[in-house]
């Protein structure tokens, strides 16, 4: 049963990674120039590098349906560029996954296919989508909502061990990006990481680099461009995050209950 999913970043990864293991084909549709900062475990990183291996599954850039079809013949997850979604009508997928998180419909609706499912805000379930699955992190993380609007973005990153805005590295001026500590560096408080042209990006807190943009990414102002991880495990860093796992969880919930129990409306 093939799934498409629209996206290929680490919580899009994640969910990919969690319906593959379920017995799920996928394929992943991504843009041209994807800015995922947790490259380490993202497929978008096989729109560059051509492909990359996640816990133990490979990703692969592909181009066609016939490629792609060999990839899944092969245990290789496709990653195709098709930002709108031309390749939905060509492999008509009984399931699609809208895992952009772009904090609002960029293009996902429920006739697109027998099963339709939006991640974070931005969808109503039952409107746009049959269901949404939440993302915002705490009690409700990984819900699956069956009718109704997930938690709004507050624009505050998740805490981790005290810490949700201090561990984010942004952009302070518009330019192309250079990374001098990458993914996987542990840093100490004050170091500075990157620069955009005569700008200097320093860490606030001390950890690791767990997410870092693509060297000479070009950048805006505020953007957010790495992030560092206070707990220090350098392994977290190549590792699908808990959060992604809770979300997929949600993900394959959503599928089974559309495919299995809805019918018997066993859920109001």
């Amino acid at each position: 049963m093939l799934v498409i999913i629209r996206g290929a970043g680490d919580i899009a990864t994640g969910i990919g990674h969690r319906l593959y293991m379920s017995g799920f084909d996928v394929i992943f549709l991504e843009k041209e120039n994807p800015s995922m900062v947790r490259r380490k475990v993202s497929f978008s990183e096989a729109v560059y590098e051509d492909e990359i291996t996640i816990e133990n599954l490979t990703g692969k850039l592909s181009d066609s349906k016939y490629k792609s079809l060999n990839l899944i013949k092969k245990g290789i997850v496709p990653v195709m560029i098709d930002p709108y979604g031309k390749y939905i009508e060509e492999f008509k997928p009984k399931i699609i996954v809208d895992g952009i998180l772009a904090k609002k419909n960029i293009g996902t609706y429920k006739d697109m296919a027998e099963i339709v499912i939006g991640v974070g805000p931005g969808f109503s379930a039952g409107e746009d989508v049959h269901t949404v699955v939440e993302t915002k992190r705490g009690h409700m993380l990984g819900r699956v909502i069956y009718k109704g609007i997930p938690e709004p973005n507050t624009g505050i990153p998740g805490n981790i061990e005290g810490f949700t805005e201090e561990r984010v590295l942004r952009a302070k001026s518009y330019g192309n990006i250079k990374v001098l500590k990458d993914i996987g560096t542990l840093v100490e408080k004050g170091d500075i990481v990157a620069t955009i042209g005569e700008c200097q990006i320093e860490t606030k807190i001390s950890g690791v680099i767990r997410g870092m943009i693509r060297d000479k990414y070009y950048v805006y102002k505020g953007m957010k461009i790495g992030d560092v991880d206070p707990r220090g495990e350098a392994k977290y860093s190549y590792q699908i995050s808990d959060k992604a796992r809770s979300v997929a969880g949600g993900v394959l919930e959503a599928i089974m209950y559309n495919l299995y129990r809805k019918n018997n409306n066993e859920i109001k």
